[in-house]
């Protein structure tokens, strides 16, 4: 991490930040979000502006912002209509504890539900369980999570 005045601002436990629905976000903050949260890969770094469409294409990106830099975020794809699944909430690690996710995954919320969408899911990493809970969300009993895995087959 670097030392500069704006991290440090960002850092700061009374820096007021701002939780914000958007549809553009820096690259570089990305970057450092998705670093964080330990889901960069290397081969990602060949071309990553790919992240300019995740804020763009999803049906709702919110950023938390301390002043212009983003130091957490969190996203919804949806139809827009009945059904939605939160993705991708992550803070800086510098940042944690200060209730940044659940601000997040609740504009997120509130977002859907103001475009008439009942239905929320996500998939939960392991251990993180307590915290969906505290926001209401509960394991869907006799359901199983399904990944494409490409193969030889096609």
């Amino acid at each position: 991490m670097s030392g500069s005045s704006e991290d440090k601002a960002a850092l700061s436990p009374s820096s007021k930040i701002e939780i914000k629905l958007v549809r553009t976000a820096d690259v570089g903050d990305l970057i450092a979000l998705y670093k964080d949260a330990g889901w960069w890969e290397d081969a990602y770094d060949d071309s990553p502006l790919f992240l300019e469409k995740i804020p763009k294409d999803s049906a709702l990106f919110a950023g938390a912002f301390a002043g212009e830099k983003m130091v957490g975020m969190g996203r919804a794809l949806s139809d827009r209509a009945s059904d939605a699944y939160i993705q991708d909430i992550a803070v800086l690690k510098s940042c944690r504890g200060r209730g940044l996710g659940k601000r997040i995954v609740r504009e997120l919320i509130r977002g859907l539900k103001e475009m008439g969408v009942d239905w929320i899911g996500l998939v939960a990493e392991p251990g993180t369980s307590l915290f969906y809970e505290k926001l209401g969300f509960r394991e869907m009993k006799g359901y199983v999570p399904f990944k494409l895995e490409e193969s030889d087959d096609g």
